[in-house]
């Protein structure tokens, strides 16, 4: 198992599964099947990802809810 936190910069990711309750499963699930991670923060957090033409910031945390391939 593979979370968007553990994704390298550049590279583009399939969401596969979402963890977590109410409104955080919510707001993930509203961005979308393919994410690209454009940044990382020096220290891991937050994570600058692309989703539809968007740049979204995401928290270690939600990022760790993530399932990805």
């Amino acid at each position: 198992m593979k979370t968007l936190k553990e994704a390298k910069i550049g590279e583009t990711v399939r969401v596969v599964k979402l963890y977590g309750e109410g409104p955080v499963k919510r707001r993930i699930m509203d961005m979308g099947i393919e994410v690209f991670v454009r940044k990382v923060a020096p220290l891991g957090d937050p994570i600058e990802v692309n989703v539809r033409g968007y740049e979204l910031s995401l928290r270690k945390a939600d990022a760790e809810m993530i399932e990805v391939e």
